[in-house]
Parts: C-alpha cells; structure tokens; sequence
C-alpha cells in the first residue's frame, strides 16, 4: 500500500491524520470513499485493533464495500470492525441495553407496514375520521408523524412547509401522534425512528455506558455526514467526545435531503462542536472535465454559507457546457429529443441522463421518446403512464373515443361508491343493450354515476382538437382528484398540467391515445443497456453519465415554487444544482424555456430564468437559442454575475402580511401567496375578498390581506 503513488496530496493528508477530530470536505467526484478505504487499512496498519474502529455509513452495503476493499488491501478481513448503518448501529446497542431504556424484557422493532397499522388501529380507536373520505391515510399519517421526529418540529411546521392542504386535520395528527407513541410504550414497540432517539437518551444519561463505548471505539468515521440528521450528530458527538478521533467525511454542496430529516448545519457546525477540528478539502475531481467543473464552481460561489472549495481536473477537453434557450416547454421536449438523438451517436443511450427538480417535469419527454421508439428508464417520482390519476383521465378520455372498453369503463367508475366490477359489467351490459330501465334504476342511485355519464355524452359531441376536449373534463375531473386522492392531490395537480401540454400538440385524438398507450414494461430496478436515463437530481446523487441534459431551469421549476418562499430552502435548491451539474462527465447542457403552457388561458406564459443560471458569467457555457424556425444557434449575450450591491431575491421586498394592508387592484390580474405561490385573481366576490386560481393547488377564496398584488 503506496500512500504516495495511489493518493493524492489532500487523500493522503487525510488518512495520516488519524488524532483528533478531522472534517472532510470531498467535492463531488474526489475520490471520497477511496479515502476512507484507505484510511481504514494504514489504521489497521498502524497496529490499530479492527474492534476499536467504528464505520458509520447511511446504507449496509456501503460499510460492506469499504470493509472489504480495505480488507483486500490488507490482505485479510475486517469483520472485527464494527461498521453498518446508525440504525443498525443503535438497535445493536439498545438490545443490550434493553433494560436501561424501559425495557426490562427486550423489544421488538416494527417495519414500516408495523407502524402504519399502528396508526390505522389508533385512528380507529380514538374513533377519528368516521364517515370522511378524505381522511389522511395510514401512510401518510404515519409520514407526518416521522417527519416531525426526524426534524424535529411540531406537525403542525411540517404541515404549513409540505402538506398545508392538510393542515384541516392538525389536531387529529397530534393525537394519533400521542396514541402512537403510548401504544408503543404499552407493548414494547420501537420503529426506526425510536431506535437513534432512544440511543441518544441512552448515551446522554448513562456516564458508564458512554465511557465504556468511547474506550471501545477510539476511532470513529462517519461518511457523508451531510446527510445526517440532528438527533445522528448528538449521537457522534456523544461517542466521540470532547475532542476524540472521530473523522466526519461529506460534502456540504450536496446536503439535499432536508425532506427527510437531514441537517446541513450538522457539517457546517462540525468545528465548532468538535474543538481543534482539522479541515481537510479534497478539491480534485476525477469524473469530470474541467469546462463542467468552472460551471460548478461558479453555482458554489452564490452559497450563502458554505465550505469554500475549487473543484479542479486533469482530464482534457476544452467544450463549454451549453445553455440552450428553447422558446417554450412544449418545444423543450422535441430539443431535447434531438439532443439525446446526436449524443447516442457518441455515447451509449445509458450514458445519457436527462435529470430534472420534480418527476412530472419528465412527462412531455416521455412522450415524446416514446413516440420515435427510443427506450428510456425512469429513477424517482413515477412513469407517466404509471401515475394512478393520469391513468384516471386517459379512461375517461378512452371511453370519448371509443364506449365499448370495458377496460376503461372499470377505471372510470371505480371511485363510485357502491359500483364494484360486478357492478361495472352489468351497466355495460346496459349500455350496449339498450336497456334504458337499468340503466335509469342505477343513475338515480348513483349521482356520481349519472354525473360521469352526461359528461361523456357532452365530451363527445364537442369535437374539436384533443387539448379542448381535455380542458373540459380536467374540469370535471378536478373535485374526483381531491376525493379519490386527498393526501396529495396538489402534487397530481403538477402531472394533469403537463397532460394539458402535451395535448396541445395534437389535432386528432385517436394520435394522441395511441402515443400515450406506446409504453413498455415498468422498469426494472437494475440499470437497462441502451436506454436513456430520466431521474430526478435527488435520485441522480452518487451517480455520474458522459452526458447530462438539465431541463426546465426556471422560477417555479428549478427552483420550485415552494422553496422560493424561505432562503434556506433556495440554499437547498442551489446545491441540488451543484449536485445535477457534478453528475457530468464530459458533456451537459442545460435547458432553459423562454415560457411554459398555461393550461387556464391556453397561452404560453414567458418564464424567469433560473436565478442559478442568471448568476453564472458568460464565460462558462456556450449560449444557444431556438429560432422560429425551429433550429438552434449559438448567440453570445453578456451575463455577468451582478454586482455587490445589485438587487437579490433576498432583496426583494416582503409579502404583504395582515399588518400591511394591500393595494387594491384596479382590474383582475395576478398576486402571490405565501403558501400557494403565484396565482391569478378570477372574481372578487366581495370587498377584500378574491377568487384566485394557483396553478397546483386550484382555485382558492382567499382574503385580500394575505395576498401581495402584481
């Protein structure tokens, strides 16, 4: 083992420190998990026992990688080493520990369909949601309560930041919360998240026990610490200490994972909790070429906390990535089509990624491949043909075409309450028999049923081009979404928007059916050969592609509306960047549409630009634009990053609050809201008072009060 020859500078520095406190910083690509490889034998090799070593990683299979390669650098194994997951970490210790935390006869941990039933029994006990059909369910329940543990708010934060469509049921929430936890307790239950807040009791109160696990573990090595959450850190600093040998390895630039719990103040704060930290940067990336990585770097230097770092390679090439400016959303799609098309004349399809901020983004693009026979695999949110609510409109859009599929009358009519298959086939049965009295019998006792047909009988004496069609029964459709799904129909709301897009792009119904049906199999979970990736950015973290296509770069996309409302959450937007831009390895081109399809005016809106992409200096990329013609050329236009005291989004002044009354608009136009967003004024039914469709969440009646008027 050659430190000198198999390291670099900062590598090497960073496995001969092994005294004190030591804090990572690997830039993407830097060869992180070859560090801590490498760190682990010249410990071992030292004459460091392999018990007295602790590998804190945030999967199984991640501690077993490195265990065994620096196994078969050392030339034997390393199972003495404890190394494994928080979790499994903290369950090993809690059972031997069982009688300390209250449980003198050992405890049983549920898995995730344990505890959503707990929560069904507790609801059901506590005689809650009786009779509404828009009860929260089981899983969600249960996401709730997780989620205010792992972050630590009240449900009530976690409603108004994710789910303030919810926000109807807060007191139901606390209580099943409370019932949850007791049920537990009274029957010796614990779930992944009791097993680190119970360690973290544990260690905090029992001085013994903490000594004792201190002098067992002298070295302590915890990988991508920026993904760990509070309670994880209070669980490092009580094993390490004051100022024990524990080495933190992460990337502040890639914490993304704050939905889940995870801290980018963990890794920022590191030397101040750990006195005398030693910072050792590893800024030499080896999977990208430099041009991709001075676009990176320029990304980082917008962070308003941060590690700073330069990101630098060797590898040759000289191409500037390329921003590439369609004029829409809808023409987006066949761009990029055509890009993927030139790339595989280069790379294999499975070496180009298109990434984007929400899965729904996909959708026209799915399309779009689908239609010129180009196979693609799909890695986060879900396949547009696979989302229960598209499926929903195709049925309906299906039985306009044709009424004899039986197929599409089942899904049509599921959400009917009373109407089974059974059910389904007789009324088709009477549909195509003309059995008018049956028929009759079963309208007057099924509103709803009576509802859907009148409406299919409307749909099809419209005619007309598909998006017409279409806009008629997304009306229709809008309160079926919010019964049949009302845990996160705002989210749907998102998909139903790109179904209006890529309609608009057809005159003939059947066409549109037919390209929308052309899909194969769901993908499987290993990589496919010759097929296009599609994956969210946050799905995309820890992989790298020759090249990657970033799409939708605009307010409200990228980053998303939701985060433009609170600056650390613009932060976290900044670094998902960094993290699609680093996945790159010798080819990225971003893509930014001059305006996107609005379902409501049958109009294109015109777009922001992506403040990430406003701040990077022109001499990163190479500016290409659509012209009306349909082609793409290159157009050099001065973007420098603005000045020093040039106005910022921070700068912006504040939404107008109840304390500040607001300007009263002389027509209907357009306002902001501070949880929905942007949105237009459609009526003002009363003083004060206004109707105002949010693209996502719909229309809402809100007081004039808590809107800023545009």
């Amino acid at each position: 083992m050659d430190l000198h020859t198999e390291l670099n500078d900062a590598q090497r520095e960073a496995v001969l420190t092994t005294e004190g406190p030591v804090l990572v910083i690997a830039g993407a690509g830097s060869g992180k998990t070859r560090t801590i490889v490498y760190r682990l034998a010249h410990l071992v090799r030292q004459g460091v026992d392999p018990a007295q070593i602790l590998l804190l990683t945030f999967t199984r299979k991640s501690a077993q990688e490195m265990l065994l390669r620096a196994g078969t650098i050392l030339g034997h194994s390393l199972n003495a080493t404890s190394g494994g997951t928080f979790h499994s970490f903290a369950y090993a210790t809690l059972r031997r520990n069982a009688q300390d935390i209250g449980f003198p006869g050992g405890f049983t941990l549920m898995d995730r369909s344990d505890c959503e039933a707990v929560c069904r029994d507790v609801k059901e006990t506590l005689k809650l949601g009786k009779g509404d059909r828009s009860y929260p369910k089981k899983a969600t329940l249960l996401d709730m309560i997780t989620k205010s543990r792992n972050k630590e708010i009240p449900i009530e934060a976690v409603l108004e930041r994710e789910a303030y469509h919810l926000s109807p049921y807060l007191d139901d929430l606390n209580a099943i919360a409370e019932g949850y936890a007791a049920f537990k307790r009274q029957h010796a239950l614990v779930d992944y998240d009791d097993l680190l807040f119970l360690l973290d009791s544990l260690l905090a109160g029992n001085e013994p026990l903490r000594n004792q696990l201190r002098t067992r573990y002298r070295y302590i090595m915890v990988d991508e610490y920026q993904d760990t959450n509070l309670v994880q850190a209070r669980i490092v600093k009580h094993l390490a200490g004051e100022g024990g040998n524990v080495m933190a390895v992460g990337d502040d630039a890639q914490s993304i994972y704050a939905f889940r719990g995870a801290n980018v103040a963990n890794i920022l704060d590191f030397p101040n909790i750990f006195e005398g930290t030693k910072i050792i940067r590893l800024e030499k990336n080896y999977r990208s070429k430099q041009p991709i990585l001075d676009l990176t770097n320029e990304i980082l230097r917008g962070a308003a906390t941060k590690f700073d770092k330069h990101l630098y390679s060797d590898l040759p090439g000289d191409t500037l990535p390329e921003l590439i400016h369609p004029i829409s959303d809808q023409t987006q799609a066949r761009l990029v089509v055509d890009q993927i098309l030139d790339l595989g004349r280069k790379y294999p399809l499975h070496e180009v990624a298109v990434l984007f901020r929400a899965g729904y983004q996909s959708f026209p693009l799915e399309v779009a491949l689908t239609r010129v026979g180009i196979d693609y695999q799909k890695f986060g949110g879900i396949r547009f043909h696979e989302a229960a609510h598209i499926k929903d409109v195709l049925a309906l859009l299906r039985l306009v075409v044709n009424p004899h599929d039986l197929m599409a009358w089942q899904r049509a009519l599921e959400h009917v309450k009373g109407v089974g298959p059974k059910t389904v086939a007789k009324i088709y049965k009477a549909m195509h028999t003309d059995d008018a009295k049956y028929l009759a019998t079963a309208t007057k006792k099924h509103e709803s049923l009576r509802d859907i047909l009148n409406e299919l009988d409307g749909l099809r004496t419209m005619g007309g081009r598909p998006s017409a069609v279409l806009e008629r029964l997304l009306v229709f459709y809008q309160p079926i979404l919010i019964d049949k799904y009302p845990d996160d129909y705002p989210k749907r709301q998102a998909g139903l928007e790109q179904l209006g897009q890529i309609a608009v792009n057809y005159v003939d119904m059947d066409q549109m059916l037919g390209d929308l049906s052309l899909d194969g199999d769901p993908d499987e979970e290993k990589r496919k050969e010759d097929a296009v990736v599609l994956s969210t950015v946050h799905s995309a973290k820890g992989l790298e592609w020759s090249a990657v296509i970033l799409i939708d770069l605009v307010e409200d996309r990228f980053p998303s509306r939701r985060a433009m409302q609170r600056p650390e959450d613009m932060e976290e937007e900044r670094r998902l960047m960094y993290v699609a831009c680093t996945r790159a390895k010798h080819c990225l081109k971003l893509f930014v549409p001059g305006s996107v399809y609005n379902r409501q005016s049958g109009l294109s809106d015109p777009t922001l630009p992506s403040p990430f992409v406003l701040e990077l200096p022109d001499t990163v990329y190479t500016p290409i634009r659509e012209s009306y013609s349909g082609g793409l050329e290159v157009r050099r236009q001065a973007n420098t990053r603005p000045s020093p005291g040039a106005a910022t989004m921070q700068d912006a002044p504040p939404a107008v609050t109840a304390a500040s009354p607001p300007a009263k608009p002389d027509k209907l136009g357009f306002c902001i809201h501070k949880i929905f967003g942007r949105g237009k004024i459609i009526a003002c039914p009363e003083p004060n008072k206004y109707k105002v469709n949010f693209p996502g969440f719909g229309i809402k009646t809100i007081i004039g009060d808590y809107l800023e008027m545009l």
